[in-house]
């Protein structure tokens, strides 16, 4: 039995760029942390006893024969993607649900992937695991998501992510660096419900393409100052905060279906009550809002939210993890 631990991801700046359609010509760049919130995947090689070769169960529970019969398509394609061929089965939980904004799906693909590289006694770096979960999401698949999500599952940490062409670099900045330090305390998620369709939402940005790319290169400005901020800002929470709200209403121009009246009623409420930034992370139209607020007034910020969940985080540094190996379940 082999049990892996993937990192849910929140995206300051850059998405958007992050799509192949654009990096494949212009030079883009992200800003993400891992969370302390998690994708679990279990995964052992099935005994011949049953009636079936493949078992999973995730919100759904499935048996096969064949792998052409799985209907999870993530799980089909990684098990066909690694020539995996041997009786298997899978569990997934995880510590928030699917379409939440904080890049669960692809969190997945990542942990599956270490999961059954590790029962083929593969191992992988980091950077190959990202590049693996990249291919099956966009190309097998052939899902409509970005290219940093499956970079902060794999890594972890604080990322400043470049992609261009067929190049990805990874620079990871230290938790214990004082601004991160001062992010992490003055985050607040808070959640606005969930999205009809994340996918609906990459389609029609996809569509508006052509009409986007003055946006886009609008987005990939504010990371280069962001970026830069990082290391030389006095008032880390201040100027990320300008720039998310700059970021915010650019990201709000890529689709109309971005955002709503709930999620802007949301981000007003919180900009009344101690935030000094907002946006909604992930696709759009659902999901949690992130809001930085000076670190006084995260308790004020949190109680103005009735009825509504709101989740403090904290950054992890680590990417996915195998956390249980054992060859005699």
């Amino acid at each position: 039995m082999i049990i892996s631990r993937t990192p849910f991801r929140i995206s300051f700046f850059g998405g958007g760029t992050d799509f192949p359609i654009w990096y494949k010509d212009n030079v883009s760049k992200v800003i993400n942390v891992a969370i302390n919130k998690y994708c679990y995947v279990n995964v052992r090689k099935l005994p011949p006893f049953f009636k079936f070769k493949y078992r999973l169960r995730y919100h759904l529970t499935e048996e096969s024969k064949f792998i052409s019969k799985i209907k999870h398509p993530t799980v089909r394609e990684t098990l066909r993607y690694l020539n995996y061929d041997d009786n298997f089965e899978m569990i997934h939980n995880a510590d928030l649900p699917a379409q939440s904004g904080l890049g669960a799906s692809s969190s997945f693909t990542v942990g599956l992937l270490n999961c059954v590289n590790a029962l083929n006694n593969k191992y992988i770096s980091q950077k190959h695991l990202a590049n693996q979960a990249i291919d099956i999401e966009q190309n097998k698949v052939k899902d409509i998501v970005g290219s940093q999500d499956q970079v902060a599952a794999s890594f972890g940490g604080f990322n400043v992510i470049d992609f261009f062409g067929n190049s990805i670099k990874v620079k990871q900045i230290p938790l214990s660096f004082k601004n991160i330090k001062r992010l992490e305390r003055n985050i607040l998620l808070v959640f606005s419900g969930f999205p009809r369709s994340a996918s609906a939402v990459e389609k029609q940005k996809i569509k508006r393409y052509s009409k986007n790319i003055s946006i886009l290169k609008e987005i990939n400005k504010i990371s280069l100052e962001a970026e830069d901020k990082i290391y030389n800002s006095k008032n880390i929470t201040s100027d990320f905060a300008e720039l998310l709200n700059k970021y915010w209403y650019y990201k709000k121009q890529l689709a109309s279906n971005v955002s709503n009246k709930s999620i802007n009623s949301l981000i007003n409420i919180g900009l009344k009550n101690g935030a000094v930034g907002a946006k909604i992370l992930g696709a759009g139209e659902g999901g949690f809002v992130m809001f930085l607020a000076e670190e006084k007034n995260i308790s004020k910020l949190a109680k103005s939210f009735k009825g509504k969940l709101t989740l403090p985080i904290k950054f992890e540094g680590t990417g996915s993890q195998i956390i249980y190996f054992s060859e005699n379940e």
